[in-house]
């Protein structure tokens, strides 16, 4: 499993496309041949970079819910909606499909940020917006989420 690291700015051009930036390419490289899904994210108005593998991994958990379930059917229909394969082009960018680029709000400046396997791309106003609303409850998350005593998350 890749555990990407960085958070950096781009411009996004006329035609949906941005440079990837070199260190993120760098720790792009031993999945760059597979391939990337693109999505819409769950929980936040940006899209989520998913290199092939990780995707795969999901769709198997995906792959297990019961379709007979209306709840599962409406879930992956939602979760997969405007899914696209992507690629980093032989000059390190990536195009942005229209339809997400709108889903997401880009404009021209945009961010691309690191989530654990993952790669966040913001419209840059939207991404500083979101960070700076979490900031004030950050503490009271951290210790919501990692604060668990009877486990050993972090040193």
């Amino acid at each position: 499993m890749i555990n990407f690291i960085g958070t950096y700015e781009c411009k996004i051009d006329a035609k949906g496309r941005f440079m990837m930036p070199v260190s993120l390419k760098k720790q792009l490289a031993p999945v760059l041949q597979e391939g990337f899904v693109l999505k819409r994210s769950v929980f936040q108005p940006c899209l989520e970079l998913y290199p092939m593998k990780e995707w795969n991994e999901m769709m198997v958990s995906m792959n297990k819910l019961n379709r007979f379930k209306k709840k599962n059917n409406d879930f992956i229909r939602r979760f997969t909606a405007g899914v696209k394969t992507v690629e980093i082009d032989a000059n390190g960018r990536l195009l942005i499909p229209k339809d997400l680029i709108h889903i997401a709000s880009i404009t021209k400046n945009l961010t691309v940020s690191s989530a654990i396997n993952i790669i966040e791309i913001w419209d840059k106003e939207s991404y500083e917006q979101a960070i700076d609303e979490a900031a004030v409850d950050f503490a009271d998350l951290a210790e919501e989420v990692m604060g668990d005593d009877t486990t050993e998350l972090i040193s």
